[in-house]
Formats: C-alpha cells, structure tokens, sequence
C-alpha cells in the first residue's frame, strides 16, 4: 500500500489535492448554511418573543406608572412633579435598556464562530500541505 502510494505521479496528487479540497469547501459550505439556517430560526424566535413582551409590558407599565405618580402626590409631592420624577426615572432605566440592546445587537453577536474558526484552521491547514 505504501509503495503504491509512493509511485503516484504529479497529476494523481494534483487530481486529489483538488478532490479534496473541493470536498473540503463543499463540507465548509454546508456547515456554514446550517449555521445560519440555525441563526436565523433562533433569531426569529426571539424576535417574536419580544414582539409579544412588549405587547403585554407597554400597557402593564402605564397602568404601573399612574400607580406610582398616584402615589407619590398622595405624599405631600404635587402631581405634576410626582408625574416628572416618574417620567425621568422610568427615562433613564429606557435609555440603559436600549444602550444595552444596542450593544447586544452588534456585529460581533452575529458572528459565525464554528465556520470561521474552521475555515482558519482549514486555510492554515492547507497553506501548511502546500508548502
């Protein structure tokens, strides 16, 4: 077996380098579609989650809120800054929350980190057998 290996000529390794290398980027490219086909279901998931949340939080909150300034200007506090200081702290908690999302959101979260750290290791991998 080895002696046959031995003997093949330039072209037979040359036709086999190229099957195995167009294996090898068949193989990347259906990983690469699962990945995404698997991103894109849990990102839809999620979004239909959040559509539904929000759905059900807006008017929880508002309803919470009046409750708040109610109470507040039963304190002592007048209504209308009873109504301002409710508004600026619920502001600020919206303003966090949508910093935080944002950052969440960014490029580096939908990233591929299965099909880029194996087409790294396959390009290496193959500059390594070429050389």
């Amino acid at each position: 077996m080895t002696s046959d290996r031995n003997d093949r000529s330039l072209a037979d390794l040359i036709s086999d380098l190229i099957q195995q290398l167009s294996t090898l980027v068949q193989t990347e490219g259906k990983l690469l579609r699962s990945e995404l086909r698997e991103s894109g279901e849990r990102l839809g998931a999620g979004a239909v989650e959040v559509l539904v949340g929000i759905g059900l939080l807006v008017p929880a909150m508002v309803i919470l809120l009046e409750a708040l300034v109610l109470v507040l200007s039963r304190t002592g506090l007048g209504p209308g800054w009873s109504a301002a200081m409710v508004g600026f702290g619920v502001g600020l908690v919206g303003l966090m929350t949508l910093l935080h999302g944002r950052r969440t959101l960014s490029a580096d979260a939908l990233t591929l980190p299965r099909s880029s750290d194996q087409l790294r290791k396959d390009a290496s991998l193959v500059k390594e057998k070429t050389q």
